[in-house]
């Protein structure tokens, strides 16, 4: 078996080199996660079977032996598999706090949501609008990021102010190339922001999800069974519905806006009926996954692999979702095409299993109304002169740092 250990560039810049690795590895790849040695998985089988497989937990309490002496205070993504929340509890504590999030993200609860998403599209598509023509505009800052943080913020009911609070603190969590110390140090920082969320929200509740979560913290009887939410659990929960809630969807909606910039063709199939704006979306869900990488899973027991691979009790497994979304075993010869009109739209970019992402309908509908807003309103769209797509840096998150365009050409004298 290959031995060889994949660095991966906690930067993002090299994540197609990456991806084409691991996909070409086997079932599964040792890499270098910041530090850790961990098994990338890039085969869309194997990964589904593993994201389902109850010899496959997210508790790095219980089945990450690193875990806590080797990591809490070492290592720059100890809060990622530290957490007391449903993204790292196993088994029935997992159903538990699952069943507490849930509601809030229900077929006709999200559905119910549209019209004031799109209202919120409209508000701040006139505000870029004010652009003059031949001048460009950063989409993501303006665009990608706001929609969502505004949507998450009314579903939680931020103010105005825990939203910047929040938006940086998040974006640091998101960005792997922060020192263990500095990352601690966010984390910190972060904590604060939530406790004073909670306590502003105990002393003023709303008709939101954040205080519908404290009345549930707060009126359980706690009788020693393990059933009550523990008020790090609260924090916690928190902390994973507002940050999954922005993130993902700010970099959903940035690719989904510069991959129909870079292939025009397939923004003709649009205008020529040929595909739908949920085409458009399930396909930069698979092309260009929001989501790069996403730590961690451990093996309770040893499991063999196809190959003769074996993932040891106690080893810890990286879901490669960037990677699984242009495998060939998946979409064949033109897996690594950009088309939108591909009848097979299979992906694992919301995950699979009882981690499957509770807000993938609402991020789907997000992308769907920015993308189809703003190309109808700004047909000329086109990217910026000085347009240079960098990559946040992050290994996990999957987006760019700016995403300069031009909404109209510059006028001309006649």
């Amino acid at each position: 078996m290959d031995q060889h250990v994949l660095t991966l560039d906690p930067t993002g810049a090299n994540r197609h080199t990456e991806s084409e690795y691991l996909r070409t590895h086997g079932p599964a790849a040792r890499v270098d996660l910041l530090g850790q040695q961990v098994w990338a998985v890039a085969d869309p089988g194997v990964l589904k079977a593993l994201l389902i497989d109850p010899r496959v937990s997210k508790d790095a309490a219980q089945h990450w032996p690193k875990f806590p002496d080797e990591i809490v205070g070492k290592w720059p993504l100890a809060l990622w598999v530290g957490v007391s929340n449903m993204f790292t509890a196993y088994g029935s504590d997992h159903r538990r706090l699952r069943r507490l999030v849930s509601p809030a993200f229900a077929a006709r609860r999200v559905a119910a949501l549209a019209p004031r998403i799109e209202e919120m599209t409209e508000a701040l598509l006139d505000a870029v609008a004010a652009t003059p023509p031949g001048e460009s505009v950063d989409l993501r800052e303006h665009l990608a990021v706001p929609l969502p943080i505004q949507v998450i913020s009314s579903l939680m009911g931020l103010s105005p102010a825990a939203q910047q609070d929040f938006r940086g603190l998040v974006d640091a969590v998101f960005d792997t190339t922060l020192s263990p110390e500095e990352a601690g140090a966010n984390a910190v920082r972060l904590y604060e922001v939530l406790a004073g969320l909670v306590a502003e929200k105990r002393e003023n509740p709303g008709d939101d999800m954040t205080s519908l979560l404290i009345a549930t913290r707060d009126d359980q009887d706690d009788e020693g069974d393990g059933s009550a939410l523990t008020e790090q659990e609260l924090l916690d929960t928190l902390l994973l519905v507002i940050s999954a809630g922005y993130e993902t969807t700010v970099n959903l909606i940035d690719q989904g806006v510069t991959l129909l910039l870079t292939h025009p063709e397939e923004r003709a199939k649009l205008d020529e009926g040929k595909a739908q704006w949920l085409d458009v979306v399930e396909e930069t869900l698979r092309f260009e996954s929001p989501v790069a990488h996403l730590p961690l899973r451990y093996a309770v027991e040893d499991i063999e692999l196809p190959g003769g691979v074996t993932i040891h009790q106690g080893d810890a497994i990286l879901a490669s979702y960037a990677a699984v979304g242009r495998h060939p075993d998946l979409h064949g010869t033109s897996a690594d095409v950009f088309d939108i009109t591909r009848s097979l739209k299979d992906h694992l970019a919301f995950g699979h299993g009882v981690h499957f992402c509770l807000g993938a309908q609402l991020a789907r509908m997000e992308a769907e109304t920015v993308l189809r807003m703003l190309f109808t309103r700004f047909p000329d769209l086109a990217f910026a002169p000085e347009a240079e797509l960098v990559p946040v840096e992050s290994l996990i998150s999957n987006g760019h740092q700016r995403l300069p365009v031009i909404l109209r050409p510059a006028v001309t004298a006649s």
